[in-house]
């Protein structure tokens, strides 16, 4: 009787944290739709009474987010690839090549984990200032092109790799090139999935390095130009929910989409030894 009665409560406690996290979406995705004036309403209203897409329409046409959406797309896709892509070799690099200093390296590389992320703003905006990057997509994805924690999972999953195939891939005259082409990025696409997924929601939210790096409204990604319009619109809750889902609701479906992929690379980076 007592693992029958605690199973109901822990699935009542499930359900619980699982309407108190979704509730507000929900709402949010109602005040959308709601009339304008609606969602200010007392008491509240939880349904639209006139659904109307009134909002949206006024955020692509007469304040141009729709620019802002493709800005979005345009930085969260590059800092995707290009991640990816440089994390992949010096994650493999501190697996399975040797160098000197390899391990001395990596782990000056773990320590500066401690160091959070808003004091190495200034001399990075500084850096990038000298280099003529400021006010450029190149100076939003150029930062993100190595994090220290994706050279981590990467080396922790390439570490399971087995070294039989990439010395049998070096006597059959395979280049360096070759063998991280051919067999190491087909073998790392499960923790690549995961950081792709992470990576990509981190750059689509992020609002406050594209807010230092872009001066141009022209060049602002969704959540900087929401964030502009609250000045403007900040008692037309209906135009700002129409806003809100727009930056939420399509990181939202990637992640459920590619969940299943994303905590399968993370379950497996983490088993590796």
């Amino acid at each position: 009787m007592k693992r029958p009665a605690a199973t109901v409560l822990l699935h009542v406690a499930l359900l619980a944290g699982a309407v108190a996290a979704l509730a507000p979406l929900a709402w949010m995705v109602a005040a959308s739709l709601m009339p304008t004036g609606e969602a200010n309403s007392f008491p509240p209203r939880f349904l639209p009474s006139r659904p109307t897409l009134i909002h949206y329409r006024e955020l692509f046409t007469r304040l141009n987010l729709g620019r802002a959406f493709a800005s979005s797309l345009i930085v969260a896709a590059a800092t995707t690839a290009v991640s990816l892509l440089f994390n992949s070799m010096a994650g493999y690099a501190f697996a399975k090549l040797r160098f000197p200093g390899r391990d001395r390296l990596f782990g000056t590389l773990l320590s500066a984990m401690v160091i959070p992320a808003p004091i190495a703003m200034l001399p990075l905006f500084l850096l990038l200032r000298s280099l003529g990057l400021v006010n450029s997509y190149a100076g939003v994805v150029l930062p993100a092109a190595a994090t220290i924690l994706g050279i981590f999972l990467i080396r922790q999953f390439a570490l399971g790799i087995p070294d039989d195939f990439i010395a049998a891939a070096r006597l059959e005259g395979a280049g360096e090139l070759a063998i991280y082409r051919k067999i190491v990025l087909p073998l790392l696409s499960p923790v690549l999935t995961a950081l792709g997924i992470v990576t990509f929601l981190a750059t689509w939210n992020d609002f406050i390095w594209p807010l230092i790096v872009l001066t141009d409204e022209r060049r602002y990604t969704l959540p900087v130009a929401l964030a502009s319009l609250v000045g403007e619109h900040v008692q037309d809750t209906e135009l700002m929910m129409a806003g809100s889902v727009l930056t939420v609701l399509p990181v939202l479906l990637l992640f459920l989409a590619l969940q299943k992929q994303y905590i399968e690379g993370i379950t497996l980076g983490g088993l590796k030894e």
